[in-house]
């Protein structure tokens, strides 16, 4: 069984699960890059289906949002704790996550146990609303440190306020 997401000990990305320079041939090679990282920090427990399941849902609605963002996600029941792993991408690299604006430079992979629905949702609310911001948007562009990435994705959860 998943453990409730706790906003306030959200250890949502670790430095492991953020690939700087990433160098993906397109949205799913960059996908499953970053599903791989989470597989092997042991958030989900098949790399392959989960992989399934995320291209499934990326089949049904485009994932990218303004700004150059991507944001593929899928609920399952492969996935035992709410994780994020976050690509930027190699400088003058951009992938099609189908958003009207153009490709995109920043990639986050959101993962949630299939029983948290609403985890999900508030995940996915909050992040889209940190990443309308041109200046957060930038922060993780330019950060060159995986632990500097992981603490803005982590800090953007815990002090989001409803």
């Amino acid at each position: 069984m998943a453990e409730p997401l706790d906003r306030y000990d959200a250890e949502l990305t670790t430095p492991g699960m953020v690939i700087l320079e990433m160098d993906a041939t397109d949205k799913l090679d960059a996908t499953s890059q970053l599903a791989k990282r989470m597989y092997e920090a042991g958030r989900i427990s098949d790399l392959e289906g989960f992989l399934e399941q995320v291209n499934a849902r990326e089949h049904q609605l485009a994932t990218g949002l303004p700004g150059g963002v991507g944001l593929p996600h899928a609920r399952s029941e492969l996935v035992s704790q709410t994780s994020i792993a976050v690509g930027i991408t190699k400088y003058g690299r951009a992938l099609d996550f189908g958003a009207a604006d153009g490709p995109a430079t920043v990639v986050l992979l959101i993962a949630t146990p299939a029983s948290s629905f609403s985890d999900h949702l508030e995940v996915l609310a909050t992040l889209a609303r940190s990443l309308s911001k041109e200046s957060f948007r930038e922060s993780l562009r330019r950060a060159y440190d995986a632990e500097v990435i992981a603490e803005l994705i982590n800090s953007s959860l815990v002090f989001f306020d409803h």
